[in-house]
């Protein structure tokens, strides 16, 4: 993605959010908690099958808690993520990871006017446990390498910015002084730079950039919705033109007040990690209980 089309996103963000910003909204003080643990499982399951197939089992279970602080024109707002699945094929030798995520978002507004922040974004991400490559020997046989770990990678954002928030469901901020930090296990780093950007024999790499991260949550229909995130950076010390993205699009279809089926949809482009987009793809039978 070019910064000319980030650039004209931003641009179109800020005339929506000016229009739609005439009415003063009715906000709560103090503490607002909330947060909601569900698990999504999948299976597929085949014996004489003529047409083929493979045995698996699947599993992810996310934790999601917010803790809002709200006092006069001050607001501070914060989130952790955390998620874990684990796939396992009869034919594969290895279970494999479908997410691994621990994510704090923290973000502190003084009101400008109306809609409008002034804004301190802080972000903190990594994994909980080791990250394979998978490869196959020369005898035909998978084997394994470690890539990642915990806090290998684990990455800090910190910048001043604005915020604009219509409601919970609907918000975006940017923040064009973003400090970025890139933390790595030496051990892995890589010639020319092919780990996360970290050169070969340190642990850490410095960036100063442009953050924009967005939120929108809409009700499709009755007992379906969608969740999206996206979050962009450009780093302005090293091919500024070169956008970080990573989007996710949450579909959550109710079937009652625990149950649910949910699809989510996530794609990450950033050049220090890997020469293209990374997909993933979950869709599976959930359980959902909100506190």
């Amino acid at each position: 993605m070019k910064t000319k089309e980030l650039l004209l996103l931003i641009i179109i963000l800020l005339n929506y959010a000016t229009f739609f910003s005439q009415e003063k909204k009715i906000v709560k003080q103090g503490w607002v908690k909330s947060g909601n643990i569900s698990f999504i499982f999948n299976q597929s399951a085949f014996n004489n099958w003529v047409a083929g197939g493979d045995n698996t089992i699947a599993g992810n279970v996310s934790l999601n808690y917010k803790f809002n602080f709200r006092k006069g024109n001050t607001t501070w707002k914060n989130n952790i993520i955390s998620s874990y699945g684990l796939t396992k094929s009869k034919n594969n030798e290895f279970e494999k990871k479908t997410d691994d995520r621990f994510e704090l978002n923290s973000l502190l507004g003084i009101n400008a006017d109306n809609y409008w922040y002034y804004s301190v974004l802080f972000n903190f991400k990594t994994q909980f446990t080791k990250g394979f490559k998978y490869f196959k020997t020369d005898q035909g046989i998978e084997d394994r390498r470690e890539h990642t770990n915990f806090f290998s990678p684990a990455t800090f954002l910190l910048g001043p910015g604005m915020l604009w928030e219509k409601s919970e469901d609907f918000k975006f901020n940017i923040a064009p002084a973003t400090t970025k930090l890139i933390i790595v296990d030496k051990n892995f780093t890589l010639p020319n730079g092919e780990y996360f950007g970290v050169e070969e024999g340190k642990s850490t790499r410095l960036e100063l950039g442009f953050s924009a991260t967005g939120y929108l949550k809409v009700e499709l229909m009755e007992n379906i919705s969608a969740e999206n995130i996206i979050a962009l950076y450009s780093n302005y010390l090293e091919d500024p033109q070169n956008l970080d993205l990573d989007y996710t699009l949450t579909i959550f279809m109710k079937i009652n007040k625990y149950f649910t089926t949910n699809f989510i949809f996530q794609t990450i482009y950033d050049d220090n990690a890997f020469e293209g987009f990374q997909l993933r793809e979950v869709f599976g039978f959930g359980v959902k209980y909100d506190f």
